[in-house]
C-alpha cells in the first residue's frame, strides 16, 4: 500500500475525480477527510469507504468554514499528511458576457481557495515537525485557450504558477508540492458544462471531437497520477504541472 498510515484531506471529493481519489487513497491504505459543500454525495462518498472516511461540509471559498474544517479534520485524524485541492467551478461562457462577480466566484473557488487551503495545511504540517505533501489541480486548460471558460482559463493559469512558487516556499520544510492537469474527464462537471452550451448532447458531442484518444479520461486514470504525485514514488517531483491529458495539449 502506497499509503499506509497516511492522512489526507480532500477538496471536491464528493464528486467526479475528487470521489476517485478518495476511493484509491483508501484502498491504498489513508484515512481521509472529504471536503465539499454537496452534503448529500459527500456523506454517501465517506459512508462507502468503510469507517475511513470522513465528511465535513465546506464552501471552500469561505475561508471561516475552511479553517473550520481543516481543524476539525485534524482533530479526527491527528494530523495532515496530505492535502488534495480538487474542488473547482466552472463557466462556459465568452469574455464578453462574463461577469465581474461571475469572474470572482470562478477564481474564489478555484485559485484563492486553493491558496489559502495551501498556506493553512503547510502550517499545520510544519507545527507537527513532519514532511507533507500538497496536490492541487491545474488543468489543460492553464496551457491551452478556448473561446468560452474565461474564468476557468484564468483561474486554472494561476493554479499552475502558484504551484511552482509554492513547491519554491515550502521546500525548506520538507513539504513537496506539485499539480496535475487533467484533460477532459467524464465528469459531473464536464456535463454541466455541455448543458451551459444550451443542449447536453451536443455539447459532449463538439467535447469529444476535440480529443485526440477518441475518448474521454476516466476519473479513476487521473486519480492513479494523483496518488504517484503524493506518494514517496514522486519523492524528487517538486513545482511539476503533470499533464494527464490523453495527447491535449500536443496536437
Amino acid at each position: 500500500m502506497k499509503l499506509k498510515q497516511k492522512c489526507a484531506v480532500i477538496t471536491g471529493g464528493a464528486n467526479g475525480i475528487g470521489r476517485a481519489v478518495a476511493e484509491l487513497f483508501v484502498a491504498e491504505g489513508a484515512r481521509i477527510a472529504i471536503l465539499d459543500c454537496d452534503r448529500r454525495n459527500g456523506e454517501a462518498a465517506a459512508a462507502a469507504l468503510n469507517g475511513r472516511a470522513l465528511f465535513l461540509p465546506c464552501d471552500v471559498s469561505d475561508s471561516r468554514q475552511a479553517d473550520e474544517a481543516l481543524q476539525t479534520a485534524v482533530s479526527h485524524l491527528g494530523t495532515i499528511d496530505i492535502l488534495i485541492n480538487d474542488a473547482a467551478s466552472q463557466l462556459n461562457k465568452p469574455l464578453l458576457e462574463t461577469s465581474d462577480e461571475e469572474f470572482r466566484k470562478v477564481l474564489d473557488i478555484n485559485l484563492t481557495a486553493t491558496f489559502h487551503f495551501t498556506r493553512e495545511a503547510a502550517k499545520l504540517m510544519i507545527a507537527h515537525r513532519h514532511p507533507g505533501v500538497i496536490v492541487n489541480f491545474s488543468s489543460t486548460f492553464a496551457f491551452v485557450g478556448s473561446p468560452g471558460y474565461i474564468a476557468y482559463h484564468a483561474s486554472k493559469g494561476g493554479v499552475a504558477a502558484f504551484t511552482r512558487a509554492a513547491a519554491i516556499a515550502l521546500m525548506p520544510h520538507g513539504i513537496r508540492v506539485n499539480a496535475i492537469a487533467p484533460g477532459t474527464t467524464d465528469t459531473p462537471g464536464l456535463h454541466a458544462g455541455a448543458r451551459d452550451t444550451g443542449d447536453e448532447a451536443k455539447g459532449m458531442e463538439s467535447f469529444l471531437r476535440l480529443q485526440p484518444l477518441g475518448r474521454f479520461g476516466r476519473p479513476e486514470e487521473i486519480a492513479r497520477a494523483v496518488l504517484f504525485l503524493a506518494s514517496d514514488d514522486a519523492g524528487f517531483v517538486y513545482g511539476a504541472n503533470l499533464l494527464a491529458d490523453g495527447g491535449y495539449t500536443i496536437i
